[in-house]
């Protein structure tokens, strides 16, 4: 009888990379630590207004996501999984009101509407349909940034942390501090461990080394970037009988993704 694998207990020292101490590194801010990028969904046929909402909106960290109708946005949000979808309600073809009805069918992701009407009908509407919060055009920018923001929070704040992690044949548990892969231990670095669960929590999605800097050793570490490639490597070679890959973004950073079986 082939003995029983054993899970992994996250211990010992940390690979040693060979860093110069330079000034704090001026890393993005995050919301949560374990919610390194929060994506959001912004809908609104008008380009200029998403292009100048996203720029607020990445300057606080958000990653974003452009749709300009209401079926582009569908088609985004099931690719996405946004944490936050703004919808326009004035869009040609599929309004907001339909994107909306569309969206509390399968998901209850929160929902910040705008309008350019001023009348309370629309709002009443859309919030019948689901919708979290509205907003009426023209609105600062800095006004949007804060309301997603409120809204994130009050979610998150009812919702129970996400301790096991699945992605393809990769198992990570946070709470235990576990890792599997086809149910067999995997052995990290307390680190590696970190870094681990920063890709696993933002798959596909783009890390910068400062981000992950920040969030895996703390935004007073004073060593360089080079550090997260160090310990990027160690994993890679860990991560061999995996489904997954973490690619580098020349230039940007990295990206965990899934390799086909």
């Amino acid at each position: 009888m082939p003995t029983p694998s054993r899970p992994c207990r996250v211990a010992g020292p940390e690979p040693s990379a060979h860093t110069e101490l330079s000034p704090t590194l001026s890393c993005l801010r995050h919301h949560e630590r374990n919610d390194l990028v929060q994506k959001i969904l912004l809908v609104d046929d008008e380009s200029n207004i998403r292009d100048l909402n996203a720029m607020y909106l990445e300057k606080e960290g958000f990653s974003v996501e452009h749709a300009s109708n209401g079926t582009d946005a569908l088609a985004k949000f099931d690719a996405v999984q946004p944490q936050l979808v703004v919808l326009d309600v004035m869009m040609p073809g599929m309004d907001g009101f339909e994107v909306c009805r569309e969206l509390r069918r399968e998901s209850d992701v929160p929902i910040l509407m705008l309008t350019a009407r001023s009348e309370d009908i629309d709002k009443i509407v859309g919030l019948e349909l689901g919708a979290d919060d509205y907003m009426t055009k023209p609105f600062n920018p800095r006004e949007l940034v804060a309301r997603v923001k409120r809204i994130l929070h009050r979610v998150e704040g009812g919702r129970k942390p996400q301790n096991a992690i699945s992605v393809s044949n990769l198992n990570v548990d946070k709470a235990r501090r576990e890792v599997r892969v086809d149910g067999n231990e995997l052995n990290l670095r307390t680190k590696e461990f970190d870094l681990l669960v920063a890709f696993v929590e933002n798959p596909g999605i783009a890390l910068t080394r400062d981000q992950l800097l920040g969030s895996v050793w703390g935004y007073d570490f004073a060593g360089e970037t080079r550090t997260v490639d160090v310990h990027v490597q160690h994993l890679r070679s860990k991560l061999n009988r995996a489904r997954v890959q973490i690619e580098t973004l020349r230039g940007v950073g990295y990206k965990l993704v899934e390799v086909p079986a």
